[in-house]
């Protein structure tokens, strides 16, 4: 669980996105994440680029832990990043939502 004192990194604001971007998710309803996903954030060094393995049932939000690692990584180091999706559709759907 995330402790008390660490509440506010449910929201996505918590976690020094740009505006630009925080108003895109808001547009699309996602304002804060599940616990589970904070706790995907704030484990170990994870945010220093070290690995994650997690794992959930499907449309769980794992997608989400992904993209915020990969864009505050990219943001912060100016490199490219790579993102493998397992099907063409989601592969088109991540297209159009990262634009």
């Amino acid at each position: 669980n995330v402790p008390e004192d660490k509440a506010d990194k449910l929201l996505l604001a918590s976690w020094g996105l740009p505006k630009a971007v925080l108003e895109k998710y808001h547009s699309l309803g996602v304002v804060q994440m599940f616990e589970w996903q904070a706790e995907c954030l704030m484990l170990g060094r994870v945010l220093e680029g070290k690995n994650l393995v997690y794992s959930a049932p499907t449309s769980a939000g794992k997608t989400l832990v992904a993209e915020l690692l990969i864009l505050k990584r990219v943001l912060e180091t100016r490199k490219k990043a790579l993102l493998i999706l397992p099907f063409v559709s989601v592969a088109k759907e991540k297209k159009c939502y990262l634009q």
